[in-house]
């Protein structure tokens, strides 16, 4: 998603937020650098896959605790579930959430259905 917007805004400030997801609830963010002046900006947070909407509230909140207003993050993603959807709009109701498609729900592993798979995998050929 990231080549795609840089294609298409040139010389756009992009920042990164890294959180590792495990299972339901549990996530830890890993790494974050951010533009310093992320508080006086709109803000488009990209994430290919929409499963719970944890990761995405811990990103949510990093920007919030950066001075991101609420209404100043557009959040864009491709393939969402709907659980996700509820979870990150009951807690950011002034949050802009942008999506693709919505898919059926989550499998017991928390997974997308019928979903894409493991984007990362798909997107770098790594699926085994």
């Amino acid at each position: 998603m990231e080549n795609a917007l840089r294609a298409c805004c040139k010389g756009i400030k992009i920042g990164k937020i890294l959180i590792h997801r495990v299972g339901d609830n549990g996530q830890q963010l890993i790494y974050h650098k951010l533009p310093m002046d992320i508080d006086e900006r709109h803000v488009l947070l990209l994430d290919p896959v929409l499963g719970t909407g944890n990761s995405a509230n811990q990103a949510i909140d990093l920007l919030r605790r950066k001075g991101v207003a609420e209404e100043r993050i557009i959040f864009l993603t491709l393939i969402s579930a709907p659980e996700g959807i509820q979870c990150v709009c009951t807690r950011f109701p002034k949050l802009k959430l942008v999506t693709s498609e919505i898919d059926t729900g989550l499998s017991e592993e928390f997974r997308v259905i019928p979903g894409l798979g493991e984007y990362g995998d798909r997107y770098f050929g790594t699926d085994n």
